[in-house]
């Protein structure tokens, strides 16, 4: 009696996996995932305009220099927690140092290097628009979901790798949103 060893690379798994096609119904979630990701951002983009604040991704750079320890985080840093492209990250930069809502420094140590540095204006404003963002929040997303829906749905984006615990405390912590 002959023994044959099967070897699979890695290659021949990815190759397997790469053939698998989702289901209609994974596909329908990631379509209805993506739309409403769009339609509940710019609603609340819009509620900002209305109240007379900027962008969004202002106020999501001024909470994330407000958490740090020092105010303070190197851009790569503030890329890397709002999850947008370096160069969108570059013009954010230099519209809040250009509005004194943010200024920036040189690393003492890589004189190559600097940091990003909320102002106390840019804490102010972080803080005023929370008013609008949360009012924004209740309206296109807490009023059309119960407490315990809610929780669902932190429970199945869970399964798809975001963490609501963390999410939840970060925004009991500093009374904002965590994205």
């Amino acid at each position: 009696m002959q023994l044959h060893l099967v070897r699979y690379t890695v290659g021949d798994i990815m190759d397997q996996a790469m053939k698998r096609k989702p289901s209609t119904e994974a596909t329908a979630a990631w379509i209805r995932l993506m739309r409403i990701q769009t339609r509940v951002l710019d609603a609340v983009e819009q509620e900002l305009k209305k109240a007379g604040y900027p962008p969004l991704a202002w106020y999501d750079a001024l909470l994330e220099l407000s958490r740090a320890p020092s105010g303070e985080m190197r851009p790569v840093e503030l890329e890397k927690q709002m999850l947008i492209p370096q160069y969108s990250t570059s013009r954010l930069i230099d519209r809040l140092v250009d509005e004194g809502l943010a200024a920036r420094r040189e690393c003492k140590i890589d004189k190559r290097g600097q940091f990003v540095e909320i102002t106390e204006a840019g804490r102010e404003l972080q803080k005023k628009m929370w008013s609008a963002y949360s009012a924004a929040i209740e309206k296109h997303v807490g009023s059309k979901l119960s407490d315990a829906d809610a929780l669902k749905l932190c429970g199945l984006l869970d399964r798809l790798g975001c963490s609501c615990d963390e999410t939840q405390a970060l925004a009991a912590r500093d009374g904002a949103p965590a994205r």
